[in-house]
């Protein structure tokens, strides 16, 4: 059986166990979905500039000896660390490390401090440990309302670092902390994450096809 007869076998089969009411939802959810998904990357062109200053000043921080520092929640969580891991590994080319690192992983650090002491400043509390002037701050947070992104957001500030907010909606109020808030002007969590990844993912392609400027500027 060819792959296009085991999916249409697969779907047949599934719908039989679907009750005829939800049938129709089911086998247009994924068109639906995707429909959602190519109206929110249509208006991706509109951040572009915003894009490259993010090169740019990620450029700048790794040239001068900094590292990007990521965080978010739950998906953005995840995302933060995916990000940090492309720097640090590798995204497509032979490269030396980027400095990055993620401040969602420590369950240790994460569990004590919010037992101790509060989950809002979860990751103000490593920002004030780990950032320096030279740093690069990225907070993920769709609604830009999270006070545990915010108050990091604004610590970072108040060491001198260079502060951005991959949020969505309306910005909320990671808008007027971060010095750099790009804003996917959208109201479905998900294809604001897509977009984000979108803009991290062609971060790391860019810095692939500039890297060896880089390591030549810190030598």
């Amino acid at each position: 059986m060819d792959n296009k007869h085991q999916i249409s076998w697969f779907h047949n089969e599934k719908i039989k166990d679907t009750p005829m009411s939800s049938q129709n939802c089911v086998s247009n959810s994924y068109l639906k979905s995707l429909e959602r998904h190519r109206k929110a990357f249509d208006t991706m062109e509109a951040y572009q500039e915003q894009a490259l200053e993010l090169l740019a000043q990620c450029k700048n921080t790794l040239i001068n000896g900094g590292k990007v520092i990521w965080f978010g929640n739950g998906g953005s969580a995840a995302d933060s660390q995916h990000l940090a891991a492309e720097f640090m590994v590798r995204y497509k080319k032979e490269r030396a490390p980027l400095a990055s690192i993620a401040l969602t992983t420590d369950t240790s650090i994460l569990t004590a401090h919010s037992n101790d002491y509060h989950f809002d400043s979860v990751f103000e509390r490593q920002i004030l440990g780990l950032c320096r002037t030279d740093d690069l701050v990225i907070g993920l947070t769709t609604s830009g309302t999270s006070n545990n992104i915010n108050l990091a957001l604004a610590a970072a500030n108040d060491i001198g670092a260079y502060t951005v907010a991959l949020t969505g909606r309306d910005g909320g109020e990671v808008k007027n902390i971060a010095k750099l808030p790009i804003i996917i002007e959208n109201n479905e969590t998900a294809r604001i994450q897509e977009a984000h990844m979108f803009i991290g993912h062609w971060l790391c392609e860019a810095l692939d096809l500039i890297c060896d400027e880089i390591t030549e500027s810190k030598a």
